[in-house]
């Protein structure tokens, strides 16, 4: 592993800080004293009381300050970054969800693109010493090698989704070629726990169980997930972002390695490298709400995969670190969490 690159001075812009992980990161930050600038446009793609609830608990810290502005609104944005000069930018605010690309792919194009490319032209006018940006394991696509390295072609995917967080990586790339712009891209693998998002399998299904209710199981339970705990998620961000991508040395434009680039930009997977089947994981979340679970087993969805799971062995390489909590013990967090913050 090369030496470690002290972080620049100066307060760290946090994209979709009232987000699942944006919330869990700039609590983290602000933990070890940071200065943290927070984003968000508070749109109502799920519950916002969740994500104000979120933003209170930031709101505490003397560090914090928040914007509500949305990405794709140019002039705002450059007038941020202009006011904030951040020294470092995590950008993880996206129209998130795979299923509902099919359903409104404009705001995958506004939000992902568009935003996007706000957030570059910002970090390369405004000094930003690296850019640490939200891919997606839904970038794989096609692909059925398991596990997913970052050294695999990412040319077919199967969702409007996944093909954002593939031009978002171009995008960077593109900016870390011309500008010397220092970006990594970090493909989270299904991040699941406390606070998480009202649209994914976890809280959903912890809504239904325990309302008696049935779950969905898509493509009749014949699928696996790397479900990976938010703070194993938080902990590979941080310490990709106190490290900035540099140029690789080895690199053979005759060979090219898609993980490495010869300009300062990188790819890392965060997932917990322990692919679950999903009725595996339905039993741990019964066990641990203490209630079984009425499954209604239902055909694969439009844009779905099968199967993920994370070859992680750049990430640790480079930072020295691989998420590693296993799903009984982030899954008992999570239903210990769940019924603290709805069944209060």
């Amino acid at each position: 592993m090369a030496s470690p690159v002290l972080p620049p001075a100066g307060p760290i812009l946090v994209t979709g800080a009232a987000g699942f992980i944006g919330a869990a990161l700039c609590e983290r930050l602000l933990a070890r004293g940071e200065r943290v600038i927070g984003l968000d446009n508070l749109n109502s793609y799920y519950d916002p009381a969740l994500k104000q609830a979120r933003l209170a608990r930031l709101e505490r810290s003397d560090g914090f300050r928040f914007h509500r502005l949305d990405l794709e609104n140019g002039e705002a944005m450059a007038a941020l970054f202009a006011a904030e000069r951040p020294a470092r930018v995590v950008h993880l605010a996206a129209q998130a969800g795979v299923r509902y690309s099919l359903e409104n792919p404009a705001a995958y194009i506004q939000s992902n693109l568009v935003g996007f490319g706000h957030i570059l032209e910002g970090c390369r006018h405004h000094g930003a010493g690296h850019l640490v940006y939200a891919s997606s394991s839904s970038v794989y696509g096609g692909n059925r090698r398991m596990p997913f390295g970052e050294q695999d072609a990412v040319n077919h995917p199967v969702s409007l989704y996944a093909a954002t967080k593939k031009a978002n990586e171009l995008m960077a790339h593109t900016y870390s070629h011309l500008y010397g712009l220092p970006a990594t891209g970090l493909r989270f693998f299904t991040v699941y726990g406390p606070w998480g998002r009202p649209d994914m399998a976890p809280m959903l299904f912890a809504r239904a169980i325990l309302a008696g209710e049935p779950i969905r199981v898509f493509n009749h339970g014949r699928m696996q997930r790397d479900f990976t705990y938010i703070d194993d998620i938080v902990e590979g961000v941080v310490r990709c972002l106190d490290k900035p991508a540099t140029a690789d040395p080895l690199f053979d434009p005759l060979g090219p390695n898609p993980a490495t680039a010869a300009v300062p930009h990188r790819v890392f997977n965060i997932g917990n490298s322990q692919p679950t089947p999903l009725l595996e994981f339905i039993g741990v979340m019964e066990a641990a709400l203490g209630t079984p679970a009425i499954q209604s087993l239902e055909p694969m969805q439009p844009g779905d995969v099968e199967a993920t799971a994370a070859d992680t062995a750049a990430l640790e390489a480079w930072v020295g670190f691989a998420p590693h909590t296993p799903i009984t013990e982030g899954v008992a967090r999570f239903a210990h969490w769940y019924r603290s913050y709805y069944q209060a």
